[in-house]
């Protein structure tokens, strides 16, 4: 049995859809879960024509993180699941480090994350964070794909 469920969050669809697979395992295994937010300060490292003198941006992205969260606690919360959050800030590393480093610290039983499902020239450069989280560690980790998303996209495509 999972009594202790890790699952990352970043406000996309996939990581919702991760978020709703987690609850329901969680309901039915009677889990808590850790969500945990990673805001990427790499970014403004890497693009510092997004960042002004006030450090604003930084401060934009924490406050979103801290909203993405929230909104993750109440949909476990609603449903009846014992849920923490944690949020971490990097500058450096990978994002699958952290979010495997805080499943080791936490004991979790098992990773859910959302994923996107990139495929082709966009996956073989960008490569994938939940791929890279399932490589790095020796937990089972449960990968939920977005498939409303997916739909999204291709009704996109044919509309163009």
């Amino acid at each position: 049995m999972y009594k202790r469920i890790l699952v990352p969050v970043d406000g996309s669809s996939a990581s919702t859809r991760g978020l709703q697979e987690a609850v329901r395992f969680a309901k039915d295994q009677q889990a808590r879960l850790r969500i945990i937010h990673v805001v990427d300060e790499a970014v403004l490292a890497q693009y510092p024509e997004m960042m002004d003198a006030s450090g604003d941006m930084l401060t934009k992205f924490v406050d979103d993180g801290r909203k993405t969260l929230q909104k993750a606690l109440a949909l476990a919360e609603r449903q009846g699941i014992k849920a923490d959050t944690v949020m971490y800030r990097k500058l450096m590393g990978a994002l699958a480090d952290f979010i495997v480093k805080e499943a080791e610290k936490w004991r979790a039983d098992i990773i859910v994350i959302g994923t996107a499902g990139a495929t082709g020239m966009k996956h073989f450069f960008l490569g994938s964070d939940a791929e890279a989280i399932a490589r790095s560690t020796k937990l089972p980790v449960l990968l939920v794909h977005d498939s409303a998303g997916k739909a999204a996209k291709k009704t996109a495509r044919r509309r163009s």
